[in-house]
């Protein structure tokens, strides 16, 4: 792991080196953001690919439909249905989860490498770059710590909690549209109440406020990656969906 962190530490120091007369203190968060950027960048075909699986799975809904009548008391002969009608159309149901796993380590590198005191026998000098007046290491208790909400520092966290909160919104009316337009079954295949399933449906709509739990407990330079990645996502996902639907999704959902 330390070898990843003294490598990752080097990219994030050369890319600030680079950025630095221009954003001067700020260059190290603004590499944070940038490098960010590349990783969804470099994701994105992946995203691409999950977007063209979900509108055929989306264009499968009709048949999907007719084989939850057919095998409605038979959940194992309708699943194995599904699959392979999925197979034959080759339509991974698994496809979506690609871009949001292959993220994890990049998120997993910055946070180890703004929590570390030191890097392979070294004192981490990048803990000593900031935003502001916000130590990139430091998290939003110790902003709280150091004069409070409205601080120098905590000021940094009330921005990137507007834009979190900006984001959420726009996905929690994205979600609440295509739930209107197809509600999620409470149902299972064999016509038995799935259980915790209507609590689901109500919660589910609010899973994007959850990233300011996130931003609150990691690491500032983390926090940067999670806000970053989080508002790329959604810009994404409204350009690749653009033309289907939002009824259209929750179907194929």
């Amino acid at each position: 792991m330390s070898v990843f962190l003294s490598g990752f530490a080097t990219l994030v120091e050369h890319f600030a080196d680079l950025l630095q007369p221009l954003f001067q203190g700020g260059a190290t968060a603004v590499a944070i953001i940038l490098f960010t950027a590349c990783v969804r960048l470099a994701v994105h075909p992946l995203s691409r690919a999950a977007a063209r699986g979900q509108k055929a799975r989306t264009k499968l809904s009709p048949q999907i439909a007719a084989l939850r009548k057919k095998h409605s008391k038979n959940p194992e002969r309708l699943q194995k249905a599904i699959m392979e009608l999925h197979k034959k159309e080759q339509v991974s149901p698994l496809a979506g989860c690609l871009p949001s796993l292959l993220q994890i380590p990049a998120f997993f590198l910055m946070y180890h490498l703004f929590s570390s005191r030191e890097i392979g026998g070294e004192p981490n000098e990048l803990l000593g770059h900031s935003l502001g007046a916000a130590p990139l290491g430091d998290r939003w208790k110790d902003a709280l710590a150091d004069g409070g909400i409205f601080g120098s520092a905590g000021l940094v966290y009330v921005a990137l909690f507007a834009i979190v909160v900006a984001v959420a919104t726009f996905n929690y009316r994205r979600t609440k549209r295509q739930m209107a337009a197809m509600p999620i079954p409470a149902a299972g295949a064999d016509g038995q109440r799935v259980p915790g399933m209507g609590a689901m449906t109500k919660l589910m709509p609010l899973l994007s406020f959850a990233t300011l739990i996130t931003v609150g407990v990691v690491p500032l330079a983390a926090a940067l990656y999670v806000v970053t990645s989080t508002t790329w996502t959604a810009v994404e996902r409204a350009f690749l969906y653009r033309d289907v639907p939002a009824g259209a999704l929750a179907t194929a959902a």
